[in-house]
């Protein structure tokens, strides 16, 4: 689905007549327009399914390495910065960093590549928890690995902000897949 920049721009407009300012106003006046522009950029994750995503950033090392199917060897990249939005208030999620880790199955996933997925994947509304488990989806798409692990740190402008205003809070989530539900000395290497 398509971001609708026109619909965005009508209703950015309304909000603005319904905060009770002027949209015509020299500082106003193009605001809908600069939000639609930001929002396209914003929220392109939008436009894609996860299997798409994993199909743009499927780049994949075979050759160099032999990994034996109860291998330990792990993969971590760790604080990846990224940002998003809350499906609840559209509120900024800020000051995140992300941590992807997994085992090997065969094949290893260029790094830049998992920061492009986490990059990607932020750019929806949503909720924490479900970034991390959207990132692991696509992992284990591309890798085929099931032993993946994604930890996400992060601020919400809906508690920082607005409501109970708790500055410090920060919200932390784990998505933990295959070996690493249960293996307390995996977990414990990526923290």
């Amino acid at each position: 689905m398509a971001i609708d920049s026109e619909a965005i721009r009508k209703h950015v407009r309304g909000i603005i007549e319904a905060l009770g300012a002027d949209p015509d106003r020299e500082g106003l006046k193009d605001t809908p327009d600069r939000v639609a522009k930001m929002y396209q950029e914003v929220f392109e994750g939008m436009n894609y399914t996860n299997k798409e995503i994993a199909e743009m950033f499927d780049k994949t090392f075979t050759d160099e390495m032999d990994f034996e199917s109860d291998s330990k060897e792990l993969v971590v990249v760790k604080d990846i910065d990224i940002f998003s939005y809350c499906e609840h208030h559209m509120a900024l999620m800020y000051d995140m960093k992300v941590t992807v880790a997994y085992i090997p199955n065969g094949k290893v996933i260029g790094l830049s590549k998992i920061a492009r997925i986490a990059d990607m994947v932020s750019k929806r509304l949503q909720l924490q928890e479900r970034i991390g488990t959207d990132i692991a989806e696509i992992m284990e798409i591309i890798t085929d690995s099931k032993d993946v692990a994604v930890l996400i740190k992060g601020c919400h402008s809906c508690m920082t902000a607005r409501g109970i205003k708790k500055s410090g809070a920060m919200t932390y989530t784990s998505t933990l897949r295959g070996r690493f539900q249960d293996d307390t000395a995996l977990q414990m290497r990526i923290m």
